[in-house]
């Protein structure tokens, strides 16, 4: 008799399955259930670091083969892991907060499965740029995650030209000693634009710092920050794009075309246009400047 094919699912349980497991960001409340069960039920957790997730695991009394994944082994560790999942394991994959992959080791662990047939399972969870943008207060329908800003002030400057044209709102991560050498570029760079610091977000000392950027240098200089910390800065009018966009089209289009197409249109030389644009986004005439000679340096 002729043996029966496997199916994919059966193919795909043999193999085992990651599961990518958000932890909390700082309380141990805002675990999940679901996130308790499979943690339990893993044959091995790797984790970014283990003493901290091992602090996780003892306090929900959870004992654990643990496995050391992090960005300085990562490439060797994956291959390793694959192994085991295609062997049959089921592995969760932590990092020390949040969930992984997101400005966290596990990218390359979560590609090679995919390449490798084996099942990705996501446990979503706390996250925290998430929380700070539901607290912050500013219009937040279209955002943009850029991570952490480089460490080197030239690539970290760079960075931010790069996103001076960004219409929508701005989430960041930040270590505490370089959050004002960051801020005074976004200064520069940006303009004075409404913005939030979230410290802390979901631990004892959890803190919110809201205003404009210079109120926030100023706040920052008088008490240095602690903690984690995540920046969040507004779009250039403040408003959402795509209300802009729908009052003006135009303004979704590079600001050195936007006046391109005002000096053609009105026969105006191109200070006179710079003006108009600017009042068409809702830019100071500083501002728009900035952001002509940023798109001319690009």
């Amino acid at each position: 008799m002729r043996a029966k094919t496997k199916t994919k699912k059966a193919a795909e349980a043999e193999k085992g399955c990651l599961y990518v497991v958000a932890t909390p960001i700082g309380n141990l409340e805002d675990i999940s259930l679901r996130a308790l069960r499979i943690l339990k039920e893993a044959n091995a957790i790797a984790c970014e670091d283990t003493r901290q997730t091992l602090k996780l695991l003892s306090h929900f009394e959870i004992q654990k083969r643990l496995i050391s994944y992090h960005e300085h082994n990562e490439i060797t560790r994956a291959p390793e892991i694959v192994i085991e999942l295609e062997q049959g394991a089921k592995i969760a994959l932590v990092s020390d907060a949040g969930t992984p992959a997101i400005s966290d080791p596990g990218h390359r662990l979560v590609g090679l499965c995919v390449r490798h047939g084996i099942q990705v399972t996501p446990v979503p969870g706390a996250s925290a740029f998430v929380a700070a943008l539901a607290a912050s207060g500013m219009p937040i329908e279209e955002f943009i995650f850029a991570g952490f800003l480089p460490s080197r002030p030239m690539e970290r400057r760079k960075a931010l030209r790069a996103l001076a044209m960004e219409p929508r709102a701005l989430a960041l991560y930040e270590a505490p000693h370089r959050l004002l050498e960051s801020l005074e570029d976004a200064l520069e760079i940006l303009g004075n634009r409404p913005a939030v610091i979230a410290r802390e977000v979901t631990k004892m000392y959890e803190e919110f710092v809201r205003g404009h950027i210079e109120d926030l240098l100023a706040a920052m200089r008088k008490k240095p920050p602690r903690g984690e910390i995540t920046l969040l800065i507004a779009p250039p009018d403040g408003q959402p794009q795509h209300a802009a966009d729908a009052a003006n089209p135009r303004n979704a289009i590079p600001l050195a075309r936007h006046v391109e197409e005002i000096m053609k249109e009105r026969g105006v030389d191109r200070k006179a246009a710079l003006k108009l644009a600017a009042r068409e986004r809702g830019l100071t005439r500083r501002e728009a400047y900035k952001q002509l000679l940023i798109t001319r340096d690009e």
